[in-house]
């Protein structure tokens, strides 16, 4: 199976933080800067607006000014950034627990075989693209590739909003006409050599030959000549399964939606994928919580614990109770999520139990079954897709209110 690597990387990452609590930046020149007073004068991050005027990140503030007169500039908040980057890693965590966080505003994903649970790998990039953006409000852009070094060239090609695909295949026409100090990895000085040695773009690295870079370059001129030919045997070096806190899935709407049971509807088919992935990476969480985006903007969660599970059904149960106390038929919505979390089995242990105030869902020989009948489905779904195979919704729904005691027949 050929690997499939994805490089996440946040486009104007500090000055996008800063635009999703004051939406007065949005579309006009800014740029995250230090202060001038403190030595600090430089621009730490620029949204589009402003590079657009020539400013560019570590830019002396003054020369900045004098290119884009009207920037607004935003003292920088790291704690604020760090905070929003978690929330990052723990979004990209639903597609992958195999992540490998390169700095505060990127990460690789190893992606190989998710096929089933997320489709292609392009479009699961667009996913990935699509939820941050409307759930964090930040842009990214995102490489696909087989291998760190190529997916983190592949992210650098489109931005913002970018994906882009870097196969073997592609190197030839995608890479290799790329100027050597676009590589990454190599610097301006390691820039400078090769250029003095005739070297210009990465398809003249990858043809020399790698005892002359040695030579000239020491033990990294051989990196460098792997990395031009896409080669990298660097391993992805994952967060444990341990860091992650939460299982989940959302939804933006093609329009409001304003019907209950629809929305119950929506809700089974995020649920089905929060317990495919957790049953995959065998969590159990006794932790459910729903998001609710209304048409107003407004933004809602709500959450309940229950006996620990990664049942498809029993999270369901659990959303579909937060879902009908927090319904308001007069308005409508516009996202839904649900997530399973609680996973250290010390947390918590003593909490209420959904079952004391709500219709007990399948237990005994039924949630055995039940367990049975996830099992044959992710495997179908492993194999065949997604598609291939779905419940029958209104006996769930029936199963619901205790009207079927049977709701996968």
């Amino acid at each position: 199976m050929q690997p499939v690597i994805f490089l996440v990387d946040m486009n104007a990452f500090f000055i996008s933080c800063e635009m999703t609590r004051n939406p007065e930046l949005k579309g006009k020149p800014a740029a995250v800067a230090g202060n001038p007073k403190k030595r600090t004068g430089i621009i730490l991050a620029a949204n589009y607006e402003a590079r657009a005027q020539g400013v560019k990140t570590a830019m002396v503030l003054h020369e900045a000014l004098r290119l884009c007169p009207g920037m607004l500039l935003v003292p920088p908040d790291h704690h604020f950034y760090e905070e929003k980057s978690h929330q990052v890693m723990d979004l990209l965590a639903h597609y992958s627990p195999l992540i490998e966080q390169n700095s505060i505003d990127e990460a690789w994903l190893d992606m190989t075989g998710t096929e089933g649970l997320f489709g292609k790998p392009e479009d699961a990039a667009e996913k990935i693209l699509s939820e941050i953006k409307e759930q964090l409000g930040l842009w990214c852009s995102v490489g696909i590739a087989t291998n760190k070094f190529l997916a983190k060239m592949a992210s650098e090609i489109k931005k913002p909003l970018g994906i882009t695909t870097l196969w073997p295949n592609e190197i030839e026409s995608k890479l290799w006409p790329l100027p050597v100090r676009s590589m990454y990895g190599v610097g301006k000085k390691t820039a400078e050599k090769l250029n003095h040695m005739g070297i210009h773009t990465i398809g003249d690295l990858a043809k020399l030959d790698p005892d002359r870079l040695v030579k000239n370059l020491g033990k990294a001129g051989r990196e460098h000549h792997q990395h031009a030919n896409g080669l990298d045997f660097s391993p992805l070096t994952p967060r444990t399964s341990g860091d992650m806190k939460s299982i989940g899935r959302s939804k933006t709407l093609p329009q409001d939606l304003a019907d209950l049971n629809q929305a119950k509807i929506i809700l089974l088919e995020l649920t089905e994928r929060v317990g495919i992935t957790a049953r995959k990476y065998e969590k159990k969480g006794n932790t459910v919580q729903i998001t609710l985006k209304y048409s107003d903007f407004k933004i809602i969660t709500r959450q309940m614990t229950i006996p620990r599970t990664n049942a498809t059904l029993e999270i369901y149960h659990a959303g579909c109770t937060l879902l009908e106390e927090n319904w308001q038929a007069k308005k409508p919505i516009r996202l839904l999520g649900i997530s399973i979390g609680g996973f250290n089995p010390e947390e918590n242990p003593e909490q209420m139990s959904l079952f004391d105030f709500a219709p007990k869902p399948v237990t005994g020989e039924h949630n055995v079954h039940n367990e049975r009948i996830d099992q044959v489905m992710d495997k179908i779904r492993a194999k065949h897709g997604m598609e291939k195979i779905h419940r029958g919704t209104i006996q769930i729904l029936h199963a619901k209110t205790g009207q079927d005691k049977n709701p996968d027949r």
